[in-house]
């Protein structure tokens, strides 16, 4: 099944897309799929992300992953600064008036769904902007099963070396870069290893390592509840696309699942939000199964870690 984009150029009016998901899911991913497709821009709507620093563990896109698509948001802030949501709210909607300006759609994608729910709250915002939102949702035992392999590849990439960087004695974990999983795991890790042998220090890097696994894990938890939340007390139309086969499946096959389930049904979704048609009928069209509720959301907090 194919789709015809947006020309270059083409008016994209006051539309804005938002991508959500919980970590790992691939909104990236996704995000940037689809600005090749409708000429697009991304505002980055993660809260780690917007700090310098940290690449490999707040899990930033390359260069090569941006496939030459513009970002915005990504890399601004001062690693000790503070960026809250009224600061996301603010530049955010700048960068979206800009990218309007350029004839481009924006696309907010990032898993900090506080800050999502900040910006489509803001009354301004609101009042001159319509969303489509987009939920790239996978099976929780399958993407706990990636996002932990994912750590794996991390510490190999340098994981330890970079959080090493960040280490401070008296260093504060509840502000600033300083809060993402993934540096303040490894705190007693640092402050010990100059004092034990190798055997002991092995085992504090594991139980530092295996900590950033399941607190990750249960970041995705929390993350799907709060989209949940947010679907049904805000009344937001989100489009669920299941991502779930493209995680099982490998190489090729990995590949097509990917394009079928979540590329293909997003661009057919936002070709007619762009035509000014909205009203697909996303559960039927796209095969949702009936949504988590948060007490199973809490059991697989339970049960897996």
């Amino acid at each position: 099944m194919t789709f015809t984009a947006y020309k270059q150029g083409q008016p994209m009016g006051n539309k804005v897309v938002v991508v959500m998901g919980a970590t790992g899911t691939g909104k990236s991913r996704l995000a940037v799929d689809l600005a090749t497709r409708f000429n697009a821009e991304i505002i980055n709507s993660d809260k780690i992300q917007v700090y310098k620093g940290l690449d490999i563990i707040t899990n930033k896109v390359t260069d090569g992953e941006r496939r030459g698509v513009r970002h915005h948001l990504i890399g601004i802030i001062d690693p000790s600064g503070d960026f809250t949501a009224e600061d996301f709210v603010l530049r955010a909607s700048l960068a979206a008036d800009e990218i309007i300006k350029r004839s481009q759609l924006p696309i907010i994608a990032g898993g900090s769904n506080s800050f999502i729910q900040a910006l489509v709250d803001d009354a301004e915002f609101r009042s001159k902007y319509d969303c489509c939102f987009l939920w790239v949702d996978v099976s929780m035992p399958v993407l706990h099963s990636f996002v932990v392999n994912r750590v794996d590849q991390m510490v190999k990439g340098g994981l330890v070396a970079e959080a090493r960087e960040f280490f401070e004695p008296n260093g504060d974990y509840s502000r600033g870069i300083r809060r993402a999983i993934g540096v303040p795991e490894m705190d007693e890790f640092f402050r010990k290893e100059r004092f034990v042998d190798d055997e002991a220090r092995a085992k504090l890097l594991k139980a530092a390592i295996d900590e950033i696994k399941e607190n990750t894990c249960k970041l995705s938890c929390r993350q799907l509840e709060k989209i949940l939340i947010m679907a049904e007390q805000l009344k937001w139309r989100i489009h669920r696309l299941d991502a779930t086969q493209a995680f099982l499946r490998c190489g090729g096959d990995a590949t097509d699942a990917w394009q079928s389930s979540v590329v293909e049904p997003s661009t057919m979704i936002l070709s007619n939000f762009l035509g000014g048609n909205d009203q697909i009928d996303s559960n039927s069209a796209l095969g949702v199964t009936p949504q988590f509720s948060s007490n199973a959301i809490s059991l697989a907090i339970t049960n897996n870690y």
